[in-house]
């Protein structure tokens, strides 16, 4: 298998996952949608399982360097958190959930390594999103009524459920509304 096979397969696996869950896809459908055989997915991806860590284990590596390049380009902490918004917004454009959302949403079905990994990811984002009002708050003088990381929830939390209300009924007209009433209250 090369390279460009893998990354299909962890490609397709992705979409799978961010569109109809990690319960609901199978080999099977991987090897249809690739066009090899399921005996070519088993031969780097013993299990399911194994395939679903590698592909969030990559996509957390992925992830972080978007957090880098968002901070590397914008310097102003506010500007920082849209521009991490607008990538929930890129998710809905491709018809896709945030693959922390999706994850979250079969929690207690998937395996334990799985709910591990997913819970990194939603930590990470929390991690970063609270780090990035601290210095909100010091570049803009902000003063805070409750403490950054209840912000930092509310913030993703706004995102996530816009995403999943986006999904069930369709794109809404503004899908980063709450998140930038939110952050605009913040101000």
């Amino acid at each position: 298998m090369s390279v460009s096979t893998r990354e299909a397969l962890l490609k397709s696996a992705e979409i799978q996952m961010r569109s109809k869950g990690y319960a609901a896809f199978s080999y099977a459908d991987l090897a249809a949608e690739i066009g090899i055989r399921k005996a070519s997915i088993h031969h780097h991806f013993p299990t399911k399982e194994n395939l679903g860590e590698t592909l969030i284990t990559e996509y957390i590596d992925h992830f972080s360097e978007k957090l880098k390049s968002i901070e590397k380009g914008q310097a102003d902490p506010i500007e920082r958190l849209r521009e991490f918004s607008r990538l929930f917004q890129a998710s809905g454009n491709e018809k896709l959930l945030p693959l922390c959302g999706a994850l979250a949403a079969e929690m207690a079905a998937l395996p334990e390594s799985l709910q591990n990994l997913g819970r990194g990811l939603l930590g990470k984002q929390l991690d970063w999103i609270e780090k990035t009002i601290v210095q909100a708050t010091q570049t803009h003088g902000w003063k805070l009524s409750r403490p950054a990381k209840d912000y930092a929830l509310m913030l993703l939390g706004t995102l996530e459920g816009a995403s999943f209300i986006d999904w069930a009924l369709g794109p809404s007209e503004d899908p980063l509304a709450g998140f930038n009433h939110i952050l605009d209250t913040l101000a």
